[in-house]
C-alpha cells in the first residue's frame, strides 16, 4: 500500500526528516531507522487521545524542522539516516485489523535492516510491534526492558483480549518475548493485583517498582536490568509509556499516577540504554494531546526518542573509530577550527570538529 501520510492532521514529519514509503524499498534502502506513527488509542481503559501522539510528537519542537538535530554531549546528529514512513491506518473500530497492519508494517521495516521507531498510541500496539520484532529475530529471541508505572499483564479489559493493559501478557503467552527477559522499570500505583503479580512472578519477570528504584538509585537498577536483557539475547526492545514519568512532567496522557521519574531521569537513562544496548526497535506511547498542558509532555515524548537515537548513533560511532566517548567533556572543547585535539577530557582525546557532522 502506497504512503499513508497522517491519518489525522498534515502529513509532516518528525522534526523534518525525509519521507518514505514502505511498499517502496528504496525509498529508505540507505536509513538506519524509520518512524512509524501508530495513531491507535481504542485501547485505553480511561482517557483517550493518544490517536493525536503520532502528530504531537511529529510536530511539537521548536526549532526549524530541519530534520537535524546535533546533540551537544554526544556530538552526533539522532536523526542522520532517520527517515519518516506516516502513519498506519489504525481504524479505532477495527481492532484486529489495525493491529495487524501495523505488525505488518514494523516487520517489513525490521526485514529490511532497519530499527523501527514506532510512535503511538496507546500500549496495545506494543503487541503487533514486539511480535513483529519476534518474527524477525526469533521467538524468545528478544528481550524487552519496559518503562510504565503500570505493568500492562492484564488478562482481561472489557471483555476483550486487546487493551492497553494487556499486551505484556499476550506477548510472554505467545512466546515472542521469554517472562525471565522481560524487565519493567517504573512501577508504582495500586495496580497490578495480586492474581497478576502471581502469573508475572510465575513467568520469572524482572520488575522494579520506584521505591525500590528510590532505595537503590535509578542507575543501580538499570544497571542490572541491562545485564539480564542482553543474556541469551540478539536484541533488546525499548517500550516507553510516557507515564512512567511524574504527572508534573507529564500530564498529557491517559493514566496518570503520581509519584513517578523525573523528565530528566528518563531522558538520562534512555540515551544510556541508546548508548550501551544492541537495540533492534523502540516505541514511545501514551502521549494524549488532549490532556497535555503547553506541549510538555508531547515535548518530553519527543526528547525520548532523540536521546535514545543519539545513544544509538553514538554507540555506532565509537564502534566505528574504536574509542569512548566521554560525555562529561567539556561543551566547547576541541570545537575550535584552527585548534588541534583537546586533550582535557579524563585524558581521553576529544573528537575533532568533524565529528559534529552527521555520524549515522
Amino acid at each position: 500500500m502506497a504512503r499513508y501520510g497522517s491519518m489525522y492532521g498534515p502529513d509532516v514529519t518528525f522534526t523534518g526528516v525525509p519521507r518514505c514509503d514502505l511498499s517502496d524499498p528504496e525509498s529508505y534502502a540507505d536509513a538506519v531507522a524509520v518512524i512509524v506513527g501508530a495513531p491507535y488509542d481504542a485501547g485505553t481503559s480511561y482517557r483517550a487521545g493518544a490517536r493525536m501522539g503520532p502528530m504531537a510528537l511529529r510536530s511539537c519542537d521548536y526549532s526549524e524542522h530541519t530534520g537535524s538535530r546535533p546533540h551537544l554531549s554526544l556530538r552526533v546528529d539522532p536523526l542522520a539516516g532517520v527517515v519518516d514512513a506516516g502513519d498506519v491506518e489504525m481504524a479505532p473500530t477495527e481492532t484486529e485489523r489495525s493491529l495487524a497492519n501495523l505488525q505488518d508494517a514494523v516487520l517489513a521495516v525490521v526485514r529490511a535492516g532497519k530499527v523501527p521507531v514506532v510512535l503511538g498510541g496507546d500500549h496495545t500496539i506494543a503487541q503487533p510491534d514486539i511480535t513483529a520484532m519476534a518474527e524477525h529475530f526469533g521467538y524468545g529471541r528478544i528481550s524487552v526492558i519496559h518503562f510504565d508505572a503500570h505493568a500492562d499483564t492484564g488478562n482481561i479489559q472489557f471483555g476483550s483480549l486487546y487493551g492497553h493493559g494487556l499486551p505484556m501478557r499476550r506477548v510472554i503467552e505467545s512466546g515472542a518475548v521469554r517472562g525471565d527477559r522481560f524487565l519493567q522499570i517504573g512501577l508504582r500505583g495500586y495496580w497490578p493485583e495480586p492474581p497478576e503479580l502471581q502469573w508475572m512472578a510465575e513467568q520469572g519477570m524482572h520488575c522494579y517498582e520506584m521505591a525500590e528504584i528510590g532505595r537503590r538509585g535509578l542507575p543501580d537498577v538499570l544497571t542490572e536490568a541491562m545485564a539480564i536483557a542482553v543474556d541469551d539475547t540478539d536484541g533488546v526492545y525499548l517500550s516507553v509509556d510516557i507515564d512512567v514519568c511524574d504527572p508534573a512532567a507529564a500530564p498529557g496522557t491517559g493514566t496518570p499516577e503520581p509519584g513517578g521519574l523525573t523528565a530528566r531521569e528518563l531522558l538520562d537513562t534512555v540515551r544510556r540504554i541508546g548508548r550501551e544496548m544492541p537495540l533492534v526497535g523502540l516505541e514511545i506511547v501514551e502521549v494524549a494531546p488532549p490532556y497535555d498542558h503547553a506541549d510538555i509532555t508531547a515535548m518530553l515524548g519527543n526528547r525520548v526518542v532523540l536521546e535514545t537515537l543519539s545513544g544509538m548513533a553514538r554507540r555506532r560511532l565509537d564502534a566505528e573509530s574504536g574509542t569512548l566517548w566521554d560525555d562529561s567533556t567539556p561543551m566547547l572543547a576541541g570545537r575550535m577550527s584552527d585548534g588541534g585535539p583537546d586533550r582535557d577530557a579524563g585524558g581521553e582525546t576529544a573528537d575533532e570538529p568533524a565529528d559534529l557532522e552527521r555520524s549515522l
